[in-house]
């Protein structure tokens, strides 16, 4: 029987291979190590012209611009016009030193974290101005993003000519990020070789799951004039899509008191019961005469079938903080459910760029860039829903346990259920993302001591989400439900104990008295829309003191305007009515297959789903009315203006030392006007949710930054290079934590509550490398890199007196709560922070000294490892910490590695690339009874290949997840408990690309 878990043996064996590149990239040097005894300095090596091109051209491109910064800047280059080396942007950044790349849908990288930082730490620039670029996801990835992180797969690859990954800062760059800053660069038409190039690729991808082949294509054309003065460049790039992952979830993972039930209705002293307790237990749970419970029956119809034993093995597991809590350490799939996910893409961008130089001295231009990503994705699940469900709605309290195996740590291995509700569910996700830029700039150079830059752009992104409505059909109280976690699996084998492909065996109806339901539909919060409105203008000078010393100084002003909103249905339009007359469950159903392939023949063949589309037709969902903050709807917004100066010394001298020296030292000072404003939903007495009016709150306020830094580049023998840098940097908080919304609930007596009043994260940065370019177009360094992170921004429990929360007292009305009473609330604050400290270890070796076609051979490796440990503050009381923990900086990965080897000459190119991130923590807080959820290791393998025909045609073929990597989300970094995991399949290209 197939297993899901793809084997500790060849998860080892993927991880390795990253690894073996670096080996091998170190012992390709030996070589070039061995001409020089020890204590000589290596001699110059010989000049000569080297003609390349593709990949190892754009290596060689990339690593003179590393060489020649005084910052610690990585690049990565086009292979040639319109070609970027890879098909993702984020995964381009995988071969840089310390960048790590997050997957969302479809496995397509999203965003990056540098150095142990994350995204929301990552400050992206797009032709010089920062940008914004946000995207919807699956909930498991964060759903929209609504941060400052920026998502790289709003854009095409194509659109682009250049990467840099900026690791240390200078007084003229601006200010916003702890990991890197990166700039996107779109070609240039005065940078085109020739007076008139035109280039094209077209491509079909398969992918090995969906089994469509899909078009990709993209186009470009420059042309120069008035002898190369003025030059016109436009691109365009196209791509469609059909995705499908196939998988695993359980949402969250629970004790088996989470939702258990007090026999006394009260907390005690009988103890509250994980399960339907067997036929002869005592006391009897439930006994809840009005749903059905006897001492022969769990609720009405669903008798007690549960086994004493199997009871037992789960009411003994108990943790020690909670020793007198039956079943309190034995550790449950919330919704123990099967994930098939559809996803149509189609992603599309364009630049214009228009190029004047009048003369050698000036340097004119504008530049537009727009890129298009829409997607509809249809997810559906078939799960068990009663183990994430309370007595209220008939869930936990009323299943049967017959039979129960858990490891040693409290992990459930087996389970056979009776009386359980299967849930067959469906989600449709319609979104698109708009990116719009627009900018100009000026170089000019008065003498040969005065030169100006300016730049002056606007940009605008849009997250528009009309869609997320999820549909579902209910099986009650079904029996021999089973979850098998055995024979090593990381994914569960799921019995259904009935036919699931059959609609007949599911309900779709209004919900009982009991509070039983029976299928139903949700718009989930939708439509909704994130709007960024970014404005930049700067003013740079240029003068040289001398041939050694130069001034550089500048100022800048940004604006930065977000602003969300959310609508809801009126509530008559949310409940669920019976089918119309003639419309049975069949006529509006679909079937998911394929999954038994994957999990085994105990796995369904197929489920029965509902159809979105013909559930719309017989509801008629065109008639469905929305409303906005009127109605209880949450608006938000966000405006940020910063105005900045700085000044800075640039120096490249031998200051009569018998060494080389350069770099830059400076100050920046930043000031921030902010104001933040959202809505408060307030219900008067007797109100209904439908008319809920909103209250507006609004915050204004400032802070400034004095940011010093410098870069000194030291050569103390030919080829090597010493990197010294150090400076103050600070990154704003997240957008969505500052916004002045809130929710509380009364009746239980909790709530989040956001904080426009969060300081930035600052910290000062020490960065240490040495480099050697020990021949054309290689690299061997190492670089350690320590950030003390002076604060940190941390989502806090807190009790918290009503009257302290400043919200107002018309929240509590008709609720029998008073406004002294204490609340638990969470709320982001402002907490110590901690160090972080890194080494990089970076090989590039081109095997130009061995002979004949070896020659031709090169490989790339990086390894990182970093360390940080921060203080989590996992609950207080009046703002002083009563429960606390250690652990690694949220995203940070100890350890990240990649590897490619490749080869190539005039006609033919192939290379593979294998990339490794180590286990990471992506929340902290978990669960009750987890310390955190993570994610973990991961090793992706990809390689492509292309093959030039004559000068104008060149075939290319690439593959993407060589080895079938999956992504895995687990929580509790000692039980390990598989949360998420989908595959996503290999995926392969192949095109023709045409340069004229």
């Amino acid at each position: 029987m197939m297993s899901y878990d793809s084997g500790s043996q060849n998860a080892a064996v993927r991880r390795g291979a990253s690894g073996l590149a670096l080996a091998i990239a170190m012992v390709s040097a030996i070589p070039a190590l061995a001409q020089t005894a020890p204590g000589q300095t290596a001699p110059p090596p010989e000049e000569e012209e080297i003609v390349v091109r593709g990949f190892r051209a754009s290596l060689d491109s990339a690593l003179s611009l590393k060489r020649n910064e005084t910052a610690a800047v990585d690049s990565i280059v086009a292979e040639d016009i319109g070609k970027f080396p890879d098909s993702n942007l984020a995964e381009s950044m995988q071969r840089v030193p310390g960048v790590a790349l997050s997957r969302g849908d479809g496995g397509e990288g999203r965003n990056i974290s540098v150095r142990g930082l994350g995204a929301a730490f990552t400050r992206v620039r797009i032709n010089g101005m920062e940008g914004s670029a946000q995207t919807g996801s699956s909930d498991i990835y964060g759903a929209g993003n609504s941060g400052r992180s920026f998502d790289f797969n709003v854009f095409p690859t194509e659109i682009f000519s250049a990467l840099a990954v900026r690791k240390t800062t200078s007084a003229d760059v601006e200010e916003g990020s702890l990991g890197a800053t990166v700039d996107l660069s779109a070609p240039k038409p005065l940078d085109l070789k020739k007076d008139f190039t035109l280039t094209a690729t077209l491509r079909g991808v398969y992918n090995e799951l969906s089994k469509k082949v899909d078009p990709r294509g993209s186009l470009l054309v420059g042309k120069k004039f008035a002898d190369g003065r003025f030059g016109v460049l436009a691109s365009f790039a196209y791509q469609k899509r059909h995705i499908r992952e196939v998988g695993y979830s359980a949402v969250d993972i629970l004790s088996a008191d989470a939702n258990g039930f007090d026999p006394d209705g009260v907390a005690g002293p009988a103890p509250v019961q994980p399960f339907c307790t067997p036929i002869g237990y005592a006391p009897i749970s439930p006994n809840v005469a009005g749903k059905g419970a006897t001492a022969t029956m769990c609720s009405t119809g669903n008798p007690r079938t549960g086994t004493l034993a199997a009871y037992n093995t789960v009411a003994n597991l108990r943790r020690a903080d909670l020793p007198n809590v039956p079943g309190s350490g034995a550790f449950l799939p919330r919704l123990p459910r099967y994930v098939n996910s559809e996803q149509d893409t189609e992603r599309m961008g364009g630049t214009l760029s228009l190029q004047f130089r009048p003369d050698d001295d000036t340097d004119i231009g504008v530049d537009a860039i727009y890129s298009r990503f829409e997607v509809t994705r249809r997810d559906n699940y078939i799960a068990g829903i009663s183990f994430g469900r309370s007595i209220n709605n008939n869930g936990q309290p009323m299943v049967s346990v017959r039979d129960a195996q858990f490891s040693s740590s409290g992990s459930l291995l087996y389970g056979l259920f009776d009386g359980v509700d299967v849930r067959s569910e469906g989600l449709v996700d319609h979104w698109t993302s708009d990116f719009l830029q627009v900018n100009t700039h000026l170089r000019h150079r008065f003498n040969d001591k005065l030169q100006i830059e300016m730049l002056v752009g606007k940009n605008q992104s849009v997250w528009w989400n009309p869609k997320r409505f999820q549909t579902f059909m209910d099986a009650i109280d079904t029996p021999n439900f089973s979850i098998d976690f055995r024979n090593g699996r990381s994914t569960p084998l799921l019995g259904f104990g009935f036919d699931v492909s059959n609609p007949a065996s599911f309900n779709y109806a209004p919900a009982r008295s009991d509070g039983t339901v029976l299928g139903g539909f949700s718009f989930q919060g939708k439509p909704s829309k994130n709007q960024t409105d970014n404005f930049t203008g700067e003013l740079n000078l240029d003068y040289s003191l001398s041939d050694a010393l130069k001034l550089r100084v500048g100022g800048q002003y940004r604006s930065s305007d977000f602003s969300a909103w959310t609508s809801l249905p009126y509530t008559s339009q949310t409940i669920v009515q019976a089918l119309p007359a003639g419309t049975t469950l069949a006529s509006i159903t679909r079937q998911i297959s394929g999954l038994d392939q994957l999990f085994g023949s105990g796995a369904p063949k197929s489920w029965s789903a509902i159809d979105p589309d013909k559930w719309a037709q017989a509801f008629n969902y065109d008639a469905v009315q929305f409303c906005r903050t009127e109605c209880g709807a949450v608006a938000s917004r966000i405006r940020e203006s910063v105005k900045s100066a700085y000044a800075m010394a640039t120096f490249d001298t031998d200051m009569a030392l018998p060494f080389k020296v350069r770099g830059d030292v400076g100050v920046r000072y930043v000031k921030t006007d902010m104001l933040a404003a959202g809505t408060v939903s307030v219900a008067a007495a007797g109100q209904t949710p439908t008319n809920l009016r909103g209250q507006y709150g609004q915050v204004l306020r400032d802070y400034d930054d004095w940011l010093p830094s410098a870069n000194v580049v030291i050569e103390p023998a030919r080829n090597v290079l010493l990197r010294l840098a150090a400076a103050k940097v600070m990154s704003r908080p997240e957008l969505g934590q500052l916004a002045p919304t809130s929710g509380i609930t009364a009746t239980t007596r909790n709530g989040n509550i956001n904080n426009p009043y969060l300081d930035p994260i600052r910290a000062d940065t020490f960065d240490a490398a040495l480099e050697w370019y020990f021949q054309p177009g290689s690299l061997l360094s190492v670089a350690y890199f320590h950030k003390n992170i002076k604060s940190y921004v941390q989502r806090v429990t807190s009790q918290i007196p009503f009257t302290q929360l400043g919200l107002p007292v018309a929240l509590l009305d008709n609720t029998n709560t008073l406004p002294t009473e204490i609340f638990t609330v969470g709320q982001p604050l402002n907490t110590p922070g901690g160090k972080l400290n890194g080494v990089e270890v970076n090989a590039q070796v081109q095997m130009r000294f061995l002979p004949g076609f070896l020659k031709n051979i090169g490989v790339l490796g990086n390894y990182t490892h970093v360390t940080s440990k921060i203080r989590y503050i996992l609950a207080s009381v009046n703002g002083v910490p009563t429960v606390t923990t250690t652990a690694d900086l949220v995203g940070l990965s100890k350890n990240t590695a990649s590897g490619t080897i490749f080869y190539e000459d005039s006609k033919f190119s192939i290379r593979a690339t294998a990339s490794y991130r180590d286990r990471y923590i992506r929340a902290i807080p978990a669960s009750p009874g987890s310390d955190l959820q993570g994610n973990s290791p991961n090793t992706f393998v990809d390689a492509s290949a292309s093959f030039n025909v004559n000068e104008h045609i060149k075939l290319i073929v690439e593959a993407q997840n060589l080895t079938d990597e999956r992504n895995n989300l687990y929580i509790d970094s000692v039980r390990r408990d598989t949360l998420f995991q989908t595959r996503i399949g290999r995926t392969f290209n192949f095109g023709v690309n045409f340069q004229f």
